[in-house]
Parts: structure tokens; C-alpha cells; sequence
């Protein structure tokens, strides 16, 4: 067994061509060689950017949550949710809940609606997720989660994989007590989050529990949290050994990372980026997928987040993003994006 080190490499500086590849797996009908994933985002890995991030190099993007309880699947906002893809990849469905035969139930229904992959949410830290006891919460109570992913796994017969956090908090590090159940509950692949609960978001995610896991069991382990470069990915996979690597914020205005990374690890070297001029025309096409998808109103509140995040990417990014948040509806948002790719051909063709 490789002995793990408690100290980071300096700068993450890794040979990524002297990795050995992890060994492929298969998901359902589907093999992954080193496999990196969107992560499950609410209100960011919807159907346009899921597609977005597979075009731009995604292995597999995993849906939003979704609710177990089926009563709440009419709300505008998760019928959307349940909208499917058909950029490629296995169709992985996330659900949320705390009742093992709801959960059962849930996964059921989107087997028979299509589903090729049942991913169970227990890495959530949201305050209104955890209220119900679903999420994270859930690693607080192993027989529970034991009742929970051998309900699921019993209902479906597609795989089902489980996301979680290496525990509750910090003196209830768990992570790997679940991880041994997820295994013998026939889980197919785990994502691990380098957070507890605890931590939400806030300070650098730990990886040294996600290699005691990795070498731990037997099934493919995925390492989530701050992979936000090429550099740092090859270094997760060395520290960790995992099978493959899960972005989730660092894809947010930068869906090319997925591109970046997958250059790096395969070939050593770092790709070329995108110019202001491929960024602008990602993010027209991006914007208009939104309009479309979520209509004049929600369109143009949800494509404002985007633009906050593409416009970091960008020269006079400030002056893009103060203009788009005055615009208030689909056609002006849109006319600007192109004025503004015209404008700065413009620049370009002055200097």
C-alpha cells in the first residue's frame, strides 16, 4: 500500500506523464479511463451548461439534485431539472432525501424514465437540505445511510454511485466508515469532497482522507474539491491515487479547464487557451442555451450569473459585466454580447 505523506508537494509540481493511468472501470454501458466530471451543482449544472462542459471536455456531468419526494418533481424548477442531455455520456441523476423507500422509489422512476446512473447526495451542505436531514446530514447516521444505499441499489438495476464529504465535521470524520458501507451496499463509483459539513466551502479541502479511502476499497474513487488547475489535478491523482477527478467551481466561466486538464494529465503539456474571441462566442452560445431552456424571465437572471463568471476570463470584463446586469430581458442581452464581440474586433483591428 502506498504510504500517504501529510505534506503537500511544493506548488503541486507533479510529471503527470510519470503517472501510471489509473485502470478503467465501467459505469453501466459505458468505460472511463481517468474520467473527469462536472460536479452536481444546484443552480449551475443545469441542461445548458452540463452540455456546454461535455463539449468542452467533460468526461461525465452529473444533474442537479433532485428531490426524492416525487410530490414536488410539478414545480417548474425540477421538471427542469429533469430535462435529459444528449450530448453524450451516461444520463447520471442525482437525488436528495432521507426515506430509504422513497429514495428506492425515486431512482425507480428515473431508471424507467432513462437514467443510466442513480448518484445518491450525501456531500450537500446547504442549510435547507440538511433541515430534512438529507445531504451531508446523513453521514451522521451510518445505519441509516447502510438502509438508505441498499434500498436504492435493491430498486434500480443500473449502477448507483454515492457523493459524499469526508465527514460531518471534523472530530466526526467518518468518511471512511461510509465509504466501507457504500462499498458492501454495492455502490459502483464514490465522489469524495475534501470538506466535512463543517467546512462547507470555506478553507482549502484536505486530500489525505480521500487516499486512506481510495485505499480502503475496491470500487473507483473520484477526488472533488479546489482542483482548479491543470497542475493541481495531475497532484490530486499522484497524492490520492484516485480513479478519477470530479470539477466543480473552478468550471464555473472556465468550462475549458475540462479540456485543460484532460491535455496536461494525457500528454504533459498545457493546451491553448481560448482567445477573447473563442470565450465570446462560448458565451453567446451559452446565453442563448439559457434563453431558451429557462424562457424570457428566468433566462435572463440565470445567464447574468454566467456572464459575472465568464467576464473574469475576459479583457474589459468589468465594463461587459456592468453593462449585461442593466440589460433586463432576452433580446437586449443577447444584442449586447454581440455588440460587444464586434467592438472588440474592432480594437483588435485598430492595434
Amino acid at each position: 500500500m502506498k504510504t500517504i505523506s501529510q505534506t503537500p508537494l511544493p506548488d503541486y509540481k507533479v510529471n503527470p506523464l510519470s503517472l501510471a493511468p489509473p485502470p478503467s472501470f465501467k459505469l453501466g454501458q459505458h468505460t472511463l479511463q481517468c474520467p473527469i466530471l462536472l460536479a452536481p451543482m444546484v443552480g449551475v449544472s443545469d441542461l445548458p451548461f452540463r452540455e456546454v462542459c461535455i463539449q468542452q471536455g467533460a468526461t461525465l456531468t452529473v444533474a442537479e439534485m433532485l428531490p426524492a419526494d416525487t410530490a414536488m418533481w410539478k414545480t417548474e424548477k425540477n421538471r427542469l431539472r429533469m430535462k435529459r442531455s444528449s450530448a453524450g455520456g451516461p444520463e447520471i441523476v442525482q437525488i436528495a432525501g432521507f426515506d430509504p423507500q422513497m429514495m428506492a422509489e425515486a431512482a425507480r422512476i428515473n431508471a424507467d424514465m432513462g437514467a443510466e446512473v442513480i448518484d445518491i447526495n450525501m456531500g450537500c451542505p446547504a442549510k435547507k437540505v440538511l433541515k430534512k436531514a438529507a445531504g451531508s446530514a446523513l453521514m451522521r447516521d451510518p445505519d441509516l445511510v447502510q438502509q438508505i444505499l441498499s434500498a436504492v441499489v435493491n430498486a434500480v438495476d443500473i449502477p448507483v454511485t454515492l457523493k459524499m464529504r469526508t465527514g460531518w465535521c471534523r472530530a466526526e470524520k467518518n468518511g471512511m466508515e461510509i465509504a466501507r458501507i457504500a462499498e458492501d451496499c454495492g455502490i459502483r463509483m464514490l465522489s469524495v469532497h475534501g470538506r466535512t459539513r463543517e467546512c462547507r466551502f470555506l478553507g482549502d479541502a484536505e486530500y489525505d482522507t480521500i487516499a486512506e479511502i481510495k485505499h480502503s476499497i475496491s470500487i473507483p474513487v473520484i477526488a472533488n474539491g479546489d482542483i482548479t488547475s491543470p497542475e493541481k489535478a495531475a497532484w490530486v491523482l499522484y497524492h490520492t491515487g484516485a480513479d478519477g477527478l470530479m470539477i466543480g467551481r473552478a468550471a464555473q466561466g472556465r468550462p475549458w479547464i475540462f479540456r485543460e486538464i484532460r491535455q496536461y494529465l494525457q500528454h504533459g503539456e498545457h493546451a491553448v487557451l481560448p482567445t477573447a474571441l473563442d470565450i465570446s462566442h462560448l458565451m453567446q452560445d451559452h446565453i442563448r442555451a439559457l434563453h431558451a431552456f429557462y424562457g424570457e424571465s428566468c433566462g435572463a437572471l440565470f445567464a447574468r450569473k454566467h456572464i459575472d463568471w465568464y467576464s473574469k476570463a475576459l479583457p474589459g470584463g468589468d465594463d461587459l459585466k456592468t453593462r449585461f446586469m442593466m440589460e433586463e430581458n432576452m433580446a437586449s442581452q443577447q444584442a449586447l454580447l454581440e455588440n460587444w464581440h464586434t467592438e472588440y474586433l474592432t480594437k483588435l483591428a485598430v492595434a
